[in-house]
Order: C-alpha cells, then sequence, then structure tokens
C-alpha cells in the first residue's frame, strides 16, 4: 500500500502541476472556458462572469501550488482536503457538461491537450479514485526536504505563479498552442485533404407498418420498405477529419475575402474582437505602427466582431489608416490573446505575434 500510495501521489501531484501550468500560460483562454460554464447555457451564474479572468487565475495557481504540496506533503490533511474538493467539483461538472453536451472541451489541458466531454469526465473520475486513495491514506504522506524549508517553497511557488500570470498578461502566452502559432501557414491549417477521413453517421428511419412502429438503421439511404414513413434521428457514429482552423473568415460588406487577404506579401493584423471592451491605450501605438507598416508596402487590415458604429468610432478617434473588417469573435479570440493584438503574415504563414503593450517590437 505504501508504494501504491507513493506512485499515486507523484501521479496526481505532477498531473495538476501539468495542468495548473498550461493554463497559467493562457489565462485569457481559461477565462473564456469559464465563461462557458457560467453561461445560462450551463450553470446559470452570469452574474460571475465579469470575474472570469480573476477566477481564472486564482483556481491555475491553486492547482499548481496543490500538485507541489502534495509531492513535498505539505499540510497533507489541507491539501487533500482541497484536492478532493475540488476534483468532486469538476468530476461532477464535467459529468454534466458530458451527459447534457452543454460544453465540447473542458480547457482542463487548455489548447495543449484538448478533450472531449466525456473523455474529461473520465479523466477526473480516474483522478478522484486516487485522490480518494491518497485521502484515505494520508498518513503514509510523509515530507520530503526539511519541514522547515516547505513554507519557503510554497510562498516562492504562490509568487513565481503570480509573477508568471503577470507577465504573459501584459504580453502573450509564452507557449502556443493554437493553430495561428507563429510558423503556421493558416491556408494550409484550414485545408481538408481530399482523401480525408469523414464523419460517419447512423441513421434511424421510422416506418408505420399495419401499425406497428419500425425502426431501420443505416448510413444514410432511404430504405426501400413498404409502410408509412414517420420520422428519421441522426446521430453521430465517428467525426472524421476536422481541419485545425475550421471556421476561420474575413468578410467585407458581406463578402469572403479570407484568401485575398491572407495571401499577401506583406500583411500587418490588427485584432481586436469587442471594440466596446478594447483597451483603447493600445491604439497609439497600433496607430504608429500602420504607418509604417504602410510606407514599407503592407497591406494593414483590422478584424473584429464588432458593428459598424463602434468600428467608425475608433477609427474616427485614433484617426486610424486602415479599416476593419468582419469576422467571428470566438475565432479572434483564439488568434491571439489580446484585444487588441498585432499579426504579421507572408503569404498567410504568422511571421510575427505580439500584445499591443509589445507593438514596438514588431519587425517590419
Amino acid at each position: 500500500m505504501k508504494i501504491l500510495v507513493g506512485v499515486a501521489r507523484i501521479f496526481v501531484g505532477i498531473l495538476f502541476m501539468i495542468s495548473g501550468f498550461i493554463k497559467l500560460d493562457d489565462p485569457i483562454g481559461f477565462s473564456f472556458k469559464l465563461q462557458e460554464y457560467f453561461s445560462a447555457q450551463v450553470l446559470d451564474m452570469e452574474i460571475l462572469v465579469p470575474f472570469a479572468l480573476v477566477i481564472a487565475i486564482f483556481l491555475v495557481v491553486f492547482e499548481l501550488v496543490l500538485g507541489i504540496m502534495l509531492i513535498i506533503g505539505y499540510l497533507p490533511k489541507f491539501t487533500l482536503w482541497s484536492l478532493l474538493i475540488m476534483i468532486v467539483f469538476f468530476t461532477f461538472l464535467t459529468f454534466y457538461s458530458a451527459y447534457f453536451d452543454k460544453v465540447k472541451d473542458c480547457g482542463c489541458f487548455g489548447d495543449a491537450l484538448p478533450l472531449t466531454p466525456w473523455q474529461s469526465f473520465y479523466k477526473d473520475a480516474v483522478l478522484l479514485g486516487l485522490i480518494l486513495l491518497l485521502f484515505f491514506n494520508r498518513k503514509l504522506i510523509i515530507p520530503i526536504l526539511a519541514v522547515a524549508s516547505h513554507r519557503w517553497i510554497i510562498f516562492l511557488s504562490f509568487m513565481l505563479s503570480f509573477i508568471f500570470a503577470y507577465y504573459v498578461l501584459m504580453h502573450l502566452p509564452l507557449i502556443d498552442f493554437r493553430a495561428y502559432k507563429v510558423g503556421n501557414n493558416l491556408l494550409e491549417e484550414m485545408e481538408t485533404p481530399e482523401n480525408a477521413e469523414k464523419a460517419v453517421y447512423e441513421y434511424r428511419w421510422k416506418f408505420n407498418q399495419n401499425g406497428e412502429e419500425v425502426i431501420i438503421k443505416n448510413s444514410g439511404t432511404y430504405p426501400n420498405v413498404e409502410g408509412e414513413y414517420l420520422s428519421v434521428e441522426t446521430s453521430l457514429v465517428s467525426e472524421g477529419f476536422k481541419p485545425r482552423i475550421p471556421d476561420f473568415s474575413i468578410l467585407k460588406n458581406g463578402e469572403n475575402i479570407t484568401q485575398e487577404i491572407l495571401n499577401k506579401d506583406k500583411l500587418l493584423l490588427i485584432v481586436a474582437y469587442d471594440l466596446r471592451g478594447t483597451e483603447r491605450d493600445g491604439f497609439s501605438a497600433i496607430k504608429e505602427l500602420s504607418e509604417e507598416a504602410l510606407k514599407q508596402g503592407y497591406t494593414v487590415v483590422g478584424l473584429t466582431a464588432s458593428g459598424d458604429d463602434l468600428k467608425d468610432d475608433i477609427i474616427s478617434k485614433f484617426s486610424l489608416n486602415f479599416d476593419f473588417y468582419q469576422s467571428d469573435e470566438t475565432v479572434l479570440k483564439t488568434i491571439v490573446r489580446a484585444n487588441p493584438g498585432i499579426l504579421t503574415l507572408k503569404n498567410a504563414t504568422v511571421t510575427q505575434k505580439k500584445h499591443w503593450a509589445d507593438a514596438s517590437e514588431i519587425e517590419l
């Protein structure tokens, strides 16, 4: 039992540290996921939506530090109670989300390892079992290192975690796991190969034959059977191939100009998914950058999900020399974790990506 507890302790501790660090690298992304959970469609706690980022930071820092506390054996009773409460809550949440098909990805490992709702639930169920094992055998969790050093280790862990969170908020995630990262060709990420595996569906056709309901199952062909057709139900068997970027488009007056824009040899993209909540301080630096970019032959394009009134207001207030085109808000949030954010592209390949605060670092 001692060996089993030791292995479980290391496994759970490292898993919590990895999961916490991945989300700490992208706290804004995790806050978007929390907003999904807080929505009326899931938990109906929309009063918490404005505080999603603060909650996200504290949750992931606590998750990471709990992993460290478990491994070094600091305050085992408090640590295990905290882990147990956390995993019970998230096991319930992932089951609810999976069973009622509410949230497509739990965000447990951010964009580094997307999990389906049921995969998230099974992962949490296994963790619940391991944490219960540790909880009922906590006397076997012996501290490592000098006990006097534990408080300093935990204090430094908290401080370094918050400093790291502040850094990525003021800049961008240190590690970018998304399809829009530097070096990726966006058009290639949007392609579906000709021989790609297609989605498979099962059809359940219902007919009335002599007063009895008969169900015929097949892959979609209308059954050659006698009787009165009643209805058909469709269920997904396997998703098939999905491009990493399935839904990115740039619209100008309703016209899709994605290929035309992305294929530019010199392209500067200014991404501001929400102009109402955008950090307006950034547009002074962006104005200066865009003017220099235009002089050097760049095409400068703004992308937003906001309406014409907000676009006109921003352009007028900061005398911007480029226009904003329309794109999906969720996609823009995925492209860059800043509002506004900046990208440079060469023939659809991302060459630079910066927070607006680092506009001066863009090399033209």
